[in-house]
């Protein structure tokens, strides 16, 4: 019969090779596009003043940590900090937001990464409360110990992680 061809046959042992190896291309595809989303920047977007240096060094911190920031200068942070539902007790110089949570003050990058992998679902926020030396974006050289505190929906604080 011209024009028909015959099937091709393939050995087992092609077979299993093929099949291995279409498994290993597809293995490989995915790790690689699961390790390009790991690598892609995390969108946070940081509400600041101007004029101040420790959140432009805490804006630096989180970029070679990962970070993609959106940052608005403003004269006054006052309603943004209202509209998240920043206590005054929790209150610093700077108010970021990332996913669902607000991060006020110098809270290391780390802890906002393991916030956001954890995903506890009662929490708000977090915040580094004030202007604590030693805290990202406050290196002087010394270090102060401080606490990285949790905000509840209910309002309640809780220490997230002492550094």
């Amino acid at each position: 019969m011209a024009g028909i061809h015959s099937p091709m046959t393939y050995s087992r042992r092609d077979w299993i090779r093929s099949a291995f190896l279409g498994a290993a291309g597809v293995l490989a595809s995915r790790r690689s596009f699961a390790e390009a989303l790991s690598s892609a920047p995390i969108a946070i977007t940081v509400y600041k003043a101007a004029s101040c240096g420790c959140c432009k060094d805490w804006v630096a911190h989180l970029a070679r940590n990962g970070f993609a920031a959106a940052v608005h200068d403003l004269d006054d942070l006052t309603q943004v900090k209202a509209s998240l539902g920043v206590p005054r007790a929790l209150e610093s110089c700077h108010t970021a937001v990332v996913g669902s949570y607000f991060i006020e003050g110098h809270v290391p990058a780390d802890l906002i990464k393991k916030l956001l992998a954890d995903k506890p679902k009662d929490t708000v926020g977090l915040a580094v409360p004030g202007m604590v030396t030693g805290s990202p974006g406050m290196e002087t050289g010394r270090k102060q110990p401080y606490e990285v505190v949790a905000l509840s929906r209910a309002g309640k604080t809780s220490v997230y992680a002492r550094r």
